[in-house]
């Protein structure tokens, strides 16, 4: 009997929920709580007006576009600095001999990119040699030498005679060994002159290498050279 009734009054229960569920009234809708004032109200595109939504699309297409990347801008930038200044080539002189040019060269060395002695080619010549111009006196000469030992150049000696205190660096069987060496010697920082053996012209001349916007007449009067010639650096290289 207990049984029975337990059942019954479960199958009551259910049949009152089930009658309360169906007859409920309807639960009024929630609204989204009201902004502060002053504030507009956030409203999706889908829910505006057709006239909203054109003005949007016109905006968005008036939009600037955006700009490069700054690494893409940084790296035009580097590139810009990081390209080599324009320079120009000049060859000045003439000068009488290596002393007047050795002048010029000492006049010249803080000033410029590069410099280097030239001397015109001899038909006649029996070979070619490298040296530094005459210095004031022995114990000069001797210095100059000390300076080529620890700068590992070991082949050189004190000359005399008509080229007394000059320091003798080499004899070349042809212009291209001796030019090489005396490049090689100036790269190191003194001023070696490559001249032709027998039937040479004496006068030398001085090439310059300088900035774009040097003014060879500044040269041409700190070095007493009465003629400056435009050079192409490309082929001096």
């Amino acid at each position: 009997m207990f049984a029975r009734a337990t059942v019954v009054l479960l199958i009551a229960l259910n049949l009152g929920v089930g009658l309360w569920w169906l007859l409920r009234p309807e639960a009024a809708p929630r609204m989204p709580p009201e902004p502060p004032a002053g504030v507009p109200r956030l409203q999706l595109l889908a829910e505006a007006t057709p006239q909203v939504r054109a003005t949007a699309a016109q905006a968005a297409d008036a939009a600037p576009a955006p700009e490069a990347p700054l690494v893409e801008r940084a790296a035009g930038g580097v590139a810009a600095a990081e390209a080599p200044a324009a320079t120009t080539c000049y060859r000045l002189g003439p000068f009488a001999d290596t002393s007047a040019v050795a002048r010029a060269h000492e006049a010249l060395a803080g000033e410029v990119r590069r410099l280097a002695v030239h001397v015109p080619a001899a038909s006649g010549a029996r070979g070619w040699r490298v040296l530094l111009p005459a210095q004031a006196d022995r114990t000069a000469a001797q210095a100059v030498t000390a300076r080529l030992t620890a700068a590992g150049f070991t082949d050189h000696f004190i000359l005399g005679g008509a080229d007394a205190n000059a320091v003798a660096l080499g004899r070349f069987g042809s212009e291209e060994g001796a030019r090489r060496h005396a490049a090689a010697l100036q790269a190191a920082g003194f001023p070696a002159q490559a001249e032709p053996l027998g039937g040479a012209d004496a006068r030398r001349w001085l090439d310059i290498e300088v900035d774009a916007d040097y003014t060879v007449a500044a040269a041409q009067r700190a070095t007493a050279a009465s003629q400056a010639t435009a050079l192409d650096c490309a082929a001096w290289r």
